[in-house]
């Protein structure tokens, strides 16, 4: 049984890992904070330095968008340099290690899907601090994956499905952002492409590398996601509200978003094998768990 080191094992995708479990033959390994502190490099240095690890799956992030146009320190030291302290010490040792990024990192100006090649261009200290941390494994450790998501839900932790079926319990009403389109991604789907590349880098000296995007198929707006959130959970016999669409200059926050967070999935359909379900299957199943159906 060889381990392979997860960090963020509380957070959405570090959970979505534990629930999709490691490759046959593998094991992954959460530390918690007090084990491992991203915000430490020593802490960083000292759980590394453990055991011998078959591969790096960084899920660990600093994710509070706003909250990082303050807290900037904190971002940089969670998305950029822990990044960097993994990259080096997976590179000394000879192990691959798999990133997860945004699509933050891009301005959000282009009017059709972002390849991987695309310039990036972040709004806020979250997409800059991400990039930072993609620079930093780029150039950190040659056996690396970068994997870029977008608006990852689940039925656990705090994310969009959860805010509005609560918010849907509360209001008939709900005003939602329109013109910022994206994909859904749910975490399961996620956790299952980042445990496959795990896989295949560990077996495969000449496994694909690079930077590769991932989210679930197809797009939306935060709107349409919210009436399809309202749509499932009203077949359940859950929370439903209407949704009044409104536009980013309605509803200001302290953190600029792109309008645009499509990602291109063809290079990783095509190096990976990797064919994503459609958003909108992905979320029934969240809400599933979520709400269960009711019995016919």
């Amino acid at each position: 049984m060889r381990d392979i080191l997860v960090t963020g094992g509380s957070g959405q995708v570090g959970g979505a890992l534990a629930r999709v479990g490691a490759p046959d033959g593998f094991r992954f390994v959460m530390p918690s904070r007090t084990e491992m502190d991203l915000r430490d490099p020593a802490s960083i240095a000292a759980f590394v330095a453990t055991r011998p690890w078959a591969a790096v799956i960084n899920a660990g992030a600093y994710t509070a968008v706003d909250r990082a146009e303050a807290d900037i320190e904190a971002a940089w030291r969670v998305n950029a340099l822990a990044p960097a302290c993994l990259a080096r010490a997976t590179a000394v040792v000879g192990v691959p290690i798999i990133h997860v990024s945004t699509d933050y990192v891009f301005s959000g100006n282009l009017d059709r899907p972002y390849r991987e090649d695309d310039p990036i261009g972040p709004l806020g200290v979250y997409g800059a601090s991400k990039e930072g941390g993609e620079q930093a494994v780029r150039t950190g450790n040659p056996r690396h994956v970068i994997l870029r998501t977008s608006w990852v839900v689940s039925a656990h932790g705090a994310n969009f499905i959860k805010t509005m079926l609560r918010l849907g319990a509360e209001k008939d009403v709900l005003r939602v952002v329109a013109d910022q389109h994206g994909a859904p991604t749910a975490a399961v789907d996620l956790a299952g492409v980042l445990a496959l590349i795990a896989q295949r880098m560990i077996n495969d000296p000449d496994a694909p590398v690079g930077t590769f995007h991932f989210a679930n198929a197809g797009a939306t707006t935060w709107a349409g996601f919210a009436a399809a959130v309202f749509r499932l959970s009203a077949q359940r016999g859950g929370p439903s509200a209407r949704v009044e669409p409104i536009t980013t200059k309605d509803y200001p926050t302290p953190a600029r978003r792109p309008a645009n967070s499509r990602l291109d999935l063809q290079r990783i359909r095509d190096l990976h094998g990797v064919q994503p379900r459609p958003w909108e299957v992905a979320i029934a199943d969240i809400i599933d768990e979520l709400i269960p159906p009711r019995a016919s």
